[in-house]
């Protein structure tokens, strides 16, 4: 017995040794060289997803000082999914809903928080999950960047690897998510070096947005070096008519429980929301945007606007972040610009003599049902102002959420990726 434990040591040992010797040769191997001396990219560049408005999950945790109604909880021991929540978005429970996602506008610091004893995080950043389904149980009505996810999957690519999510605070604006950029970029070069090779990002709405901003605000020697394209699908460069009905009388999004006044206060208090109002340097600056017996406003008016619906906060919220990306300075990346047309978009609004407490009579024009056509085009102007390639891409009939499932914005992502 002695004998064969020495036998048996001994042909352990020697594996153990090949193992060692396997491993060093392998870490001491020289990484295959491509012209020009450096090594080798992944023939599958890196992907970022970056999310838009309502793109992604939060959570959150309580311990607050008092309640808006008596079935509210008041205290949490764990953080809970506050969106996508759907048994919060139903009558009464709506109320606690709306009071812990709310923000609260500060004046004299110009920034939000939340209320007391209310802490909201941002789950899954460098994951897939928060921004592949935005209700964790994965109901279809949830399903967000699943269908381009999965399709890289099938592509060779693996989540929270190669393909990543960059969720965020989608109530604030850039300039309060300035932790949320720092790792944006962290996560890039991680990914750029590993792959041997620079990413790919892929935006939805308003993440383009903040995409943009992040890209203007990098050296171009590092966007040469690490981004590889910018896909845009559904970008709101010069802002959504739809966040004048927002911030003016709610707006419910078709969800007959759901009061458009109730949920009004909440979306105010999202400093987004006033983030994405119609720009002048797009919106012809005598277009009616809203239209009631007494006045007409236009891009000219928001000041007034604000005042006459009784949120001059409003006001304070969109002077802070109009200039963040007003002026569309060229990202200085490639860019490949997809918006849906042909479906029937909000446009203008006319209300009666009960504005701003009543549904308007909608106007409509031509977008993707959300972002109006001529906004989504403006990436057009930085075709020959910058040495990368820009390329616009219309999908006729294709709808603002939907448009990530379609199977052309799948395509043509491929097309993207795996391009010389």
């Amino acid at each position: 017995m002695a004998g064969w434990h020495r036998e048996t040591a001994s042909s352990v040992g020697v594996l153990l040794l090949l193992l060692l010797l396997l491993s060093a040769l392998s870490s001491g191997r020289p990484q295959k060289k491509c012209p020009g001396d450096k090594p080798c990219q992944s023939s599958r560049p890196p992907v970022v997803l970056i999310p838009g408005d309502l793109g992604n999950q939060l959570e959150a945790r309580l311990d607050k000082p008092s309640v808006v109604h008596y079935i509210c909880y008041k205290k949490t021991d764990t953080y809970f999914t506050l969106w996508l929540n759907l048994e919060l978005l139903v009558p009464v429970a709506i109320d606690c809903w709306i009071d812990n996602i709310r923000l609260i506008y500060n004046r004299t610091t110009h920034t939000t928080s939340a209320p007391p004893g209310v802490d909201v995080q941002v789950p899954g950043f460098g994951q897939t999950f928060s921004v592949e389904f935005l209700d964790p149980s994965k109901r279809s009505v949830g399903m967000y960047f699943f269908s381009i996810v999965q399709a890289l999957v099938e592509w060779g690519y693996t989540r929270g690897d190669d393909v990543r999510g960059a969720p965020y605070d989608w109530r604030k604006a850039p300039n309060e998510n300035k932790d949320y950029f720092l790792a944006l970029q962290h996560m890039i070069e991680e990914m750029a070096e590993k792959a041997g090779g620079p990413v790919v990002l892929v935006a939805h709405s308003m993440g383009n947005m903040y995409t943009l901003y992040f890209l203007n605000q990098q050296p171009q020697a590092w966007k040469d070096r690490y981004i590889k394209a910018f896909v845009s699908l559904g970008p709101p460069w010069a802002g959504v008519a739809k966040t004048l009905r927002v911030i003016t009388s709610g707006d419910n999004n078709r969800i007959p429980v759901i009061s458009s006044l109730k949920i009004r206060g909440q979306q105010r208090s999202a400093v987004s929301t006033s983030w994405l109002l119609p720009y002048a340097h797009s919106w012809p600056k005598d277009q009616v945007l809203i239209q009631t017996p007494k006045t007409n406003y236009t891009v000219q008016d928001y000041q007034r606007l604000y005042k006459d619906i009784d949120f001059e906060d409003g006001w304070l919220m969109r002077q802070d972040t109009e200039s963040l990306v007003a002026d569309l300075t060229p990202p200085g990346v490639e860019v490949h610009c997809l918006y849906g047309t042909g479906v029937p978009t909000s446009e203008a609004f006319q209300y009666s003599d009960k504005f701003p407490d009543v549904e308007p009579t909608v106007l409509y024009g031509d977008g993707d049902g959300t972002v109006n056509r001529h906004s989504a085009m403006q990436c057009q102007r930085w075709a020959g102002k910058q040495k990368k390639n820009v390329t616009l891409k219309e999908l006729p009939g294709n709808e603002h959420v939907n448009m990530l499932t379609n199977f052309s914005t799948v395509a043509y992502i491929k097309t993207v990726l795996f391009a010389p």
